[in-house]
């Protein structure tokens, strides 16, 4: 928003108290066009980083991912398990992103990305599916069902930078 003062017009009765050398000098300052910012929620969240879940069953890979978000400046929640993550996005609405692995036990990550694409209150969050095994069917449902990406494991620091790039600017 813009906001602009004209001599005459709103301080008029400073301009007059002050005689026409005070007018001038008022005019002067009052001519002068000022930038004003509200500082709105949206704004305060714009600031904030992206926060990310990443879900997978084994810790070490947990742990890495965990540690490239971070590294990335990402708020990062990490949970063991597809069921695990559901209840947390329960309690966590402003979730940027969710990177799961496709093999877990209970519910598998294409489970959670069917689950997730079928919830009105979930669907626009992107997910992200991670898998050690480089199955081309897995990867096309995965995919076909909704899945922004697909990352081989060990996954990198440039995986993270690409899908950060893609999905979160």
């Amino acid at each position: 928003m813009e906001v602009t003062a004209e001599c005459g017009r709103g301080g008029e009765g400073c301009c007059r108290a002050g005689g026409e050398e005070a007018k001038e000098k008022y005019c002067a300052k009052a001519d002068r066009t000022a930038q004003v910012v509200p500082l709105d929620d949206a704004a305060a969240q714009e600031v904030m980083p992206p926060y990310v879940m990443t879900v997978d069953d084994s810790s070490v890979d947990r742990a890495l991912v965990t540690a490239l978000l971070r590294r990335s400046k990402y708020r990062v929640t990490a949970v063991d398990s597809g069921k695990r993550a559901l209840e947390m996005l329960d309690s966590e609405p402003n979730v940027s992103m969710i990177i799961t692995d496709y093999w877990m036990p209970e519910m598998t990550g294409y489970d959670l990305l069917k689950k997730i694409k079928e919830s009105s209150e979930l669907k626009q969050i992107p997910v992200v599916i991670m898998s050690s095994e480089n199955v081309p069917t897995r990867i096309t449902r995965c995919l076909e069902e909704g899945a922004e990406e697909f990352l081989l494991k060990p996954v990198r620091s440039s995986d993270i930078s690409r899908i950060s790039n893609r999905m979160l600017q």
